[in-house]
């Protein structure tokens, strides 16, 4: 099932069980979709975003809410982090399982053999292969210097 319909899925769900904040976060992720769809129609295209632009979407969700709740809890405010928290754990359900380190670690060796990268200058094409094929299953923010330090 594509994405979008596991969200609308998962909305319908909350409202017959009356869950507030899960309907809340998903109802969250139904306008952050829908605001991109909107842009696309402005751009041209008739129909909505695909799977792969709604787990970016997912994905700068989840680092929103990072920061935020990292925020929180420096203010003090844990109960505003806990809350960011809970949503976190709530837009991951949709997103694929994460890769451990010696996963990522794996890939981006690939993706250096598949380019023919020997040099810094390569490492946009390095992060590119990754980006297509990884979307959703790796932190970006925190591959970028893996990849630097195997090309420099």
């Amino acid at each position: 099932m594509e994405l979008r319909a596991r969200v609308n899925a998962a909305l319908k769900a909350s409202m017959k069980a009356k869950e507030a904040d899960r309907l809340s976060t998903l109802r969250l992720i139904n306008a952050a979709i829908k605001d991109r769809d909107i842009e696309a129609r402005g751009n041209g295209s008739d129909e909505g975003v695909g799977d792969d632009v709604v787990l970016g979407i997912l994905g700068k969700m989840v680092k929103q809410r990072q920061e935020s709740a990292k925020v929180y809890e420096e203010g003090g405010r844990l109960e505003l982090a806990e809350k960011e928290l809970s949503e976190i754990t709530i837009i991951e359900e949709f997103l694929p399982r994460q890769l451990s380190e010696d996963e990522v670690a794996n890939q981006i060796d690939a993706a250096i053999a598949e380019v023919g990268a020997d040099s810094i200058r390569d490492m946009g094409k390095v992060m590119g292969i990754l980006k297509a094929k990884y979307t959703g299953q790796i932190d970006f923010g925190k591959v970028g210097p893996l990849v630097k330090s195997k090309l420099g």
